[in-house]
């Protein structure tokens, strides 16, 4: 029994790693629960078939439209939604039989409903709704002698999705953040686990082992952004979420951390962190053989004693067995507690012994004190500091918003103008096919330009969008078959239809639009306008309006793809340089900051960043040196950001901890590295720049000030120089993909020799 419960528990640890606070599950049963519902009640009230298919497709769109946090933003979202949704119901009703009157009104509202965005959350689901509604009014082909059925049926489908929404399946910012730091302990314990696995594999499968650590490391720093963003509401208070935020970025970086640690246990020479953010351009691993000595028996023991600090991360565990192990642990942040081995077998030691400071931090952030009574001097040390920076965070002032931009200029303006026409071009082109079923083409125009901010994503949207709707069709073709005319199996299967659809859509559009087309096809046999030729039409239809959104895209207020990136990494690089200069003014001695906010702003800015180079980076982009290029500028910003979170997690030490101390040397290392990055975003906006990336010394050198200091390996001095010599090689490696010239000085110390 036991067994049985470890196992299914470890099954849906990774089931909960895999959808992090279970947000697409919990969407997916939402919508489901909500279409069930609305269908079962208009069952009973005898509707017909095709305003079934109207109210189960209205209960999904009041259901997934609503993406507000706080219960009572939904509450009066989904209130005002209703009245617009039988106002865009009763319009379609009352132009389906007016071509150019219902043609204006329906690109009139595509525009109100994308500029509406601009609006929040609530904008977006208005015009959501607006725009959807009036869509299933052509899909149904509703009629003014309908509409009093209609308006029964949409309130119906209303109804039915806010009881399900809130009672059902609640959910509120409190659950989602619980679900979320569940799955952040779920996928920290996922990288624990890959490290014990790389530190254990024989040299032939180091590079298999090596990819499921890149990818667990890159899904423990998703989990750790979505906790970040679900905070605020969360929480009680400010003061709490930065608590949890500064605990879970301490747990974050100390895992990565030991990874890149042990890396260099298994490797034959130094590794560079690229090596963990990237896995198709980097150089092979060159890997020892599987250490097999004490210490590298001990390091595996110890492993293993973390990854079951963190499994067992939950409020009901006691007794002493568990603290005796994190009192063990703990003691490795001192020199005498060290294992004996090689200089960077007891660097993963140390690392260890910072991991479980930083689980106890984070299960304290959470719970609260417990087990204080078995605690060791190392653990009494720890939470003494975690005290200190808890006074520290109380009280910290917000950060002044950011300017946004007017008119055309502002990307919900610029969007609705470019959907409008393309919009406007699908209608023509649409009623060429089919006079019946154009608005498909709308429809596609519509989505491809849903989320995106450049022509390229929406060129690959509108491929991935293509690509689903024909295997799509294929699926249609199949199940329509299978159902026959069995109307209930046909509407259990669109359930499974839309279930897939929410579930996959943040994995993948392509999937997502499957699931879409299967669907489809499965209504129309409902409406017993199933053929063939009709999802032929449907992907006709949608080729066609994803040409009419790039055309628009291309030739309307256009955004190149390029311009787009190079803007986001502006941002990265300033929000890099915030950190690094924040950072390394707390180390060299100066008042402390909110380093923790720096870094979570350097995060989302390079979250952004990624986002807009999927288009230069996917597989269908034509230029190859490019696309390596993009990932190769991607992964030093990788490195670079994982360092300067690292050094700004040590300076957060200085106020509070007693074996970190202020440097002021550290200052002109910091003066260089900021330097190279202002040299580096000046050149990317294309501004006039005389200077040279500053090259040369390595940053220990730099701070050699005559005495000769050995630095020891593991101290709190030799981990900040680590650090910051890898900042420094990364932002200098920027410059060659970049085109900004290097400056190489004549007379150079030996910088190998020193760097750490």
């Amino acid at each position: 029994m036991t067994a049985a419960r470890r196992t299914a528990k470890g099954v849906w640890d990774r089931f909960s790693a895999s959808d992090p606070g279970l947000l697409r599950l919990m969407a997916g049963l939402r919508t489901v629960g909500a279409i069930l519902l609305a269908l079962a009640v208009l069952a009973l009230l005898g509707t017909s078939v095709t305003h079934l298919v109207a109210g189960a497709m209205t209960a999904m769109v009041a259901t997934f439209a609503i993406q507000e946090k706080e219960v009572r933003g939904q509450a009066v979202t989904l209130a005002l939604g209703l009245p617009v949704a039988l106002a865009a119901i009763a319009l379609g009703a009352l132009l389906n039989s007016r071509v150019v009157a219902g043609d204006l009104f329906f690109i009139v509202l595509i525009f109100g409903a994308v500029y509406c965005r601009r609006f929040g959350d609530r904008g977006t689901a208005l015009g959501l709704i607006g725009f959807q509604v009036y869509f299933v009014s052509l899909f149904v082909s509703a009629s003014v002698s309908a509409v009093p059925a209609l308006f029964l049926t949409l309130t119906v489908a209303f109804a039915c999705s806010a009881f399900v929404r809130f009672a059902v399946v609640p959910e509120t910012p409190e659950r989602t953040l619980r679900r979320l730091r569940e799955a952040f302990r779920a996928r920290l314990a996922q990288l624990v686990a890959h490290q014990i696995e790389l530190l254990e594999a024989d040299t032939g499968d180091v590079d298999k082992v090596l990819g499921d650590l890149r990818r667990s490391t890159a899904r423990l720093h998703e989990a750790a952004l979505m906790i970040q963003g679900r905070l605020e509401e969360g929480t009680s208070d400010a003061s709490v979420a930065a608590l949890l935020q500064r605990r879970v970025a301490d747990a974050e970086i100390a895992a990565e951390r030991l990874g890149v640690l042990l890396l260099n246990a298994r490797s034959a020479e130094r590794v560079d962190t690229l090596t963990l953010h990237l896995p198709q351009a980097a150089a092979p691993l060159p890997p020892r053989a599987r250490l097999a000595d004490d210490a590298g028996s001990a390091l595996r023991r110890d492993l293993r004693a973390l990854h079951l600090l963190v499994v067992r991360l939950v409020p009901d565990d006691r007794g002493t067995a568990l603290p005796y192990v994190r009192n063990r642990l703990l003691g490795y942040r001192e020199e005498q507690g060290l294992p004996k081995g090689s200089p960077p077998v007891q660097d993963c030691f140390r690392a260890i012994g910072e991991a479980a400071r930083a689980i106890l931090g984070l299960r304290l952030a959470v719970d609260g004190p417990h087990d204080e009574e078995y605690d060791s001097p190392e653990a009494v040390r720890s939470r003494e500091e975690f005290e200190a920076e808890e006074i520290s965070i109380a009280g910290e002032a917000a950060q002044a918003e950011e300017e946004e931009p007017t008119g055309l200029r502002r990307p919900t303006t610029r969007a609705a103008v470019q959907v409008a026409v393309g919009s406007a071009l699908a209608i023509v082109g649409g009623e060429f096919l089919s006079t019946q079923r154009w608005y498909w083409a709308v429809l596609t125009c519509w989505v491809v330009f849903l989320n995106t901010a450049s022509t390229g994503e929406i060129l690959v949207k509108g491929y991935r969008r293509l690509l689903g709707t024909v295997l799509g069709v294929v699926a249609g073709v199949a199940l329509a078959g299978a159902v026959g005319n069995h109307t209930w199996l046909a509407f259990a299967l669109v359930l499974l239809c839309v279930f897939g659809m929410f579930f996959t859509a943040p994995l993948s559009y392509a999937l997502m639009s499957f699931f879409v087309t299967a669907m489809l096809g499965l209504l129309y046999t409902l409406l017993n306008t199933y053929s063939l030729d009709v999802l032929v039409l449907r992907v006709e239809e949608t080729a066609l309006g994803a040409a009419c959104g790039v055309i628009a895209a291309v030739l309307i207020l256009p955004v190149r793809t390029s311009h787009r990136t190079d803007e986001e990494l502006v941002t990265v690089l300033a929000r890099l340089r915030d950190v690094v200069s924040a950072a390394v003014a707390q180390l060299s001695g100066g008042p402390p900051v909110d380093l923790v906010d720096l870094a979570r702003d350097l995060d989302t800015a390079l979250d952004g960043l990624r986002s807009s180079t999927k288009p230069l980076t996917h597989p269908i982009a034509p230029l190859r040196a490019r696309r390596q290029n993009a990932r190769y500028v991607m992964a030093l910003l990788e490195t670079s950001a994982y360092h300067a979170r690292s050094l700004a997690a040590t300076a957060e030490l200085v106020p509070s901890s007693k074996s970190v101390a202020a440097d002021a040397r550290l200052a002109l290392a910091g003066r260089r590295i900021t330097h190279n990055i202002d040299l580096i975003a000046a050149h990317v906006r294309d501004e006039e720049t005389t200077g040279t990336i500053e090259s040369g010394a390595s940053i220990a050198s730099m701070l050699d000030s005559g005495r000769h200091q050995v630095l020891r390996t593991g101290s709190v001095a030799f981990r900040v120089l680590r650090h910051l010599q890898r900042l420094d090689e990364g932002i200098v490696g920027l410059a060659r993909p970049l085109g900004v010239p290097v400056e190489q000085p004549e007379e150079r110390k030996d910088a190998r020799a020193t760097a750490v």
